[in-house]
């Protein structure tokens, strides 16, 4: 045949009969490294699994909560001066010391109960942090506390032992040192004005005429708060 019906090579080398195994390493892992490599995580994951478990920090306990009769600001005040209200004649209108360096004025509904020269230059224990309220167009900024009897024909002021000074404050054995309320807003008000609510059907007077909250005594100046005459009273 003419040399141009030959057949045209192509010029590609014909493949070898088998390629040469690659170096280890070299390529992709052999089937045994990757059953090692299994392995070795499932080792670990196992290892991971059986370390114990951090133990939960132990939680803070809880801080006691402040007894209602605590919250109440009691202090020992002189009240200087008595009169009759302008516009109420079961009420007097009293100018108190409560060591403050200035005075305050308490409204008491004790006309009924004792003249105002029985008030006049009187040591008293009064409620300090309710909130201020209009008594009849006076402003009251304190409240007077008084024992009475079961029928509330007779009527006393609690009496702090003469050890306590003007201002001082007023806390009940056995409760603990708790500071009263100081409050400046309305809900702080009102906080107070619960935890009178909640205080006073548990204050009264002992059978030895001690004022007490609950039994436990009214503390001031190193000795006990007391009334005169009524043994076993209602204080309010």
């Amino acid at each position: 045949a003419a040399a141009s019906d030959a057949p045209v090579a192509t010029g590609a080398a014909a493949p070898p009969a088998a390629a040469a195994a690659a170096p280890a390493g070299d390529g992709a892992p052999t089937e045994s490294q990757g059953r090692n490599k299994k392995a070795e995580k499932e080792a670990k994951k196992a290892a991971k699994g059986d370390k114990p478990k951090k133990e939960a920090a132990p939680a803070a306990e809880a801080a006691p909560a402040q007894p209602d009769a605590s919250k109440l600001d009691l202090r020992v005040g002189l009240i200087l001066k008595a009169e009759k209200h302008p516009e109420a004649e079961k009420l007097y209108v009293e100018q108190v010391d409560l060591g403050e360096g200035k005075l305050r004025t308490v409204v008491s509904g004790l006309v009924d109960f004792m003249p105002p020269e029985a008030l006049t230059n009187r040591r008293a224990v009064l409620i300090c942090n309710l909130k201020p309220a209009k008594m009849r167009g006076v402003e009251s900024e304190a409240m007077v506390l008084a024992a009475s009897d079961v029928e509330h024909t007779k009527v006393e002021l609690l009496d702090p032992p003469a050890a306590a000074a003007i201002g001082e404050r007023v806390t009940f054995e056995g409760l603990g040192e708790f500071a009263p309320l100081a409050p400046a807003s309305k809900k702080e008000w009102e906080a107070v004005r619960k935890a009178w609510d909640a205080t006073q059907p548990m204050l009264g007077t002992s059978a030895d005429r001690v004022a007490v909250c609950d039994g436990k005594p009214f503390v001031v100046g190193g000795g006990s708060c007391t009334v005169a005459t009524i043994a076993n009273g209602q204080i309010k």
